[in-house]
Parts: structure tokens; C-alpha cells; sequence
């Protein structure tokens, strides 16, 4: 598994528990930003994935090697989405927002045509 709130946006097997509650976060996002809305309320989820904390630690540079960026994402780089999302995304509301270095995004891998 490579970022754990990504298993709100990809599925994993073996953990359906886990991933089950970060499904329900985002169904609980666009519930709350469709019932705050009209108060002027934004509501947005942030799903992280691997980012280098004290969780990550003890993981080495192989675990993102499959990512399109293929780095740990920076606690700082979270809050700055986070900022982000408060002071400039002001027409965003009941959407999620991956900072996942591109992995939702597919495998980078180059298809070419058969001969």
C-alpha cells in the first residue's frame, strides 16, 4: 500500500475496514458540502499519500518508486494544499483533493503499438 488516505480514492485488498472508512470520509464531504452550502460553508476533503512523517520513517525510497513523481510528498507541501484550499479555492466545495505525486493519475508506464 503505498499512502494510506489514497484509500479513499483507490481500492486495496486485504484492508476493506480501512478503506471503507476513507471511502465514507469522502461520501460524508460532499453530504456535509451539499447541507452547508447554502450557509456559505465550504466543505473539501485532503487525501494525502505518502508523505514523509514519523509513520514513514522507517520507509525506505523504493516504497513510491512506482509513482509518477516518485519522492515522499513534505508534511509542509499537505499544508500548503490545506491553505490553499481555505484562502484561493473559494469555488471549490464537496470535492477531494490528492496530493499523491500523480499516482491516482494511472501507471506511468508507455504503451506503444504493436508491431
Amino acid at each position: 500500500m503505498n499512502g494510506r488516505s489514497r484509500g479513499g480514492i483507490t481500492g486495496y485488498a486485504g484492508i476493506g475496514a480501512y478503506v471503507t472508512s476513507k471511502w465514507a470520509l469522502r461520501g460524508l464531504t460532499k453530504a456535509a458540502a451539499l447541507e452547508l452550502a447554502p450557509d456559505g460553508i465550504r466543505v473539501c476533503s485532503v487525501h494525502p499519500g505518502a508523505v514523509r512523517t514519523g509513520m514513514t520513517a522507517d520507509f525506505d525510497e523504493s516504497f513510491t518508486a512506482g509513482q509518477p513523481l516518485p519522492r515522499f510528498g513534505e508534511p509542509e507541501e499537505v499544508a500548503r494544499m490545506v491553505l490553499f484550499i481555505a484562502t484561493d479555492a473559494t469555488f471549490s466545495t464537496g470535492v477531494e483533493f490528492v496530493l499523491a505525486g500523480g499516482v491516482t493519475a494511472g501507471p506511468p508506464t508507455v504503451l506503444t503499438p504493436a508491431d
